[in-house]
């Protein structure tokens, strides 16, 4: 029986949750309109009051925040502590326009840190484990929180960061590794590394889970982990803005816990904004309910997931998020049809003949959108024989328009051509904005 690092919580009746959810959320309000400039004037803007929260359900009366309104404000005009309370700042990679700075006050950090001792606990992680951390540390969040949290609950870190990948690979053998944190490509491609090593990490490591996220990934890409590395994977989920990695899949597998606690969430139509029910699937927003240095009301995250509300069948009684099929900035429009790479990914992987590796690049001939998909052969499967890739081709292409519902262009390519990456997996070249 896997126990809950916080019972009380973890377990708690879930009117009980929603009803400190509300006192919470009220206090958070107030807060911020008497003493948030940028706030205050936000839902003054918007024709709110704090006086007009009055249940949870009023939450949908505040105005969204956008990664917008953090690079608008860089790098510190939205926080709400001043700095000499501060104990530490992460900074986004800041890809497009201004990175996003977030300040910490130390009652944030160890917020972070007890989300992430209740996510680790949830899979039965503890005292006695040693977890490998291949998250980057330093200005991105990962290394970091899950570092902390794995001290909290008495697990041994190997604080590995990423690259390097074949010392890691020995030092996963050498000091008893039991479960790894990284990302999903990354795990893929430290496998592939491991076996030209002459090394099977199911027959010859003691890892038996890894903690993979920072990118979208499919429930057949769980599968095929679980398959060839013969460990159990879980999914865990967090934005910098929010934190970082802040919840996880509990050892049930069944969608990912967000402690109630900690965080108000809704489901949203991504293009209306219209809150939609459980079940249905729309844009993630979060309202950190606790966070001191940069409060987050109504976040809008751009992925895209469901939510359930039922109890779990570990015992918890939190809301649960189902893993991320996507983002709305990432959504390929293709001939008017919305396509996001985990669909190509679910696809390609109920192909036994084709590897976790794949790159879409999508251009423009003419005045249409034209999509090319280029897909490793697994070793086993790779043939000199023209017939015979062809005949893998054709089952691709059947797949991707099968479960797209579009035409798409398949290009086979022999194992270990395709790039790969130590962090996030770039699968993505669209030629039409370049």
């Amino acid at each position: 029986m896997v126990k809950c690092w916080n019972p009380q919580i973890e377990e708690m009746p879930q009117e009980e949750l929603q009803k400190l959810q509300y006192k919470l959320l009220k206090t958070l309000v107030y807060q911020l309109y008497s003493f948030s400039p940028f706030y205050h004037d936000r839902m003054r803007d918007h024709g709110v009051h704090p006086d007009d929260i009055q249940s949870l359900e009023d939450v949908a009366r505040l105005p969204f925040m956008m990664k917008s309104d953090l690079r608008d404000n860089y790098p510190d005009r939205i926080f709400t502590v001043p700095q000499d309370e501060l104990v530490r700042y992460h900074v986004s990679s800041g890809t497009t326009g201004k990175p996003t700075v977030v300040g910490y006050t130390q009652r944030d950090v160890d917020n972070w840190t007890e989300s992430l001792a209740r996510a680790l606990s949830s899979l039965g992680i503890g005292r006695g484990d040693v977890i490998q951390v291949s998250y980057g540390y330093g200005l991105f969040t990962g290394g970091l929180g899950l570092h902390y949290g794995a001290e909290r609950i008495g697990a041994t870190v190997v604080p590995t960061s990423v690259g390097n990948t074949e010392r890691q690979i020995e030092l996963m053998q050498d000091l008893r590794v039991t479960a790894i944190a990284c990302t999903p490509s990354y795990l893929i491609h430290m496998g592939e590394v491991a076996e030209k090593m002459g090394i099977s990490i199911k027959n010859d490591t003691f890892l038996k889970a890894g903690i993979l996220g920072a990118e979208p990934w499919s429930e057949k890409m769980r599968m095929r982990i679980e398959e060839t590395l013969g460990i159990k994977a879980f999914d865990i989920y967090g934005t910098s803005e929010l934190s970082g990695p802040m919840f996880c899949e509990c050892h049930e597998q069944q969608g990912i816990h967000v402690w109630g606690d900690l965080a108000l969430i809704e489901i949203i139509d991504p293009k209306t904004g219209e809150i939609l029910e459980p079940g249905e699937r729309g844009e993630l927003v979060f309202t950190i309910l606790q966070k001191e240095a940069l409060p987050m009301i109504r976040w809008r995250t751009g992925d895209i997931t469901t939510m359930t509300t039922e109890t779990c069948a570990c015992g918890r009684t939190h809301p649960r998020i189902s893993r991320i099929t996507g983002r709305v900035d990432d959504m390929l429009i293709i001939r008017g049809i919305n396509v996001f790479p985990s669909q190509i990914e679910t696809a390609l992987l109920t192909v036994p003949e084709v590897s976790e590796h794949f790159q879409i690049v999508v251009d423009r001939k003419g005045a249409l959108d034209d999509m090319l998909v280029r897909v490793e052969v697994r070793s086993e499967a790779f043939s000199d024989k023209i017939t015979d890739l062809m005949k893998i081709k054709e089952k691709v292409a059947h797949r991707l328009r099968s479960s797209l519902n579009v035409a798409v262009n398949v290009e086979m390519v022999e194992p270990g051509s395709l790039p790969r990456f130590e962090g996030k997996a770039k699968r993505v070249i669209d030629k039409r904005v370049m």
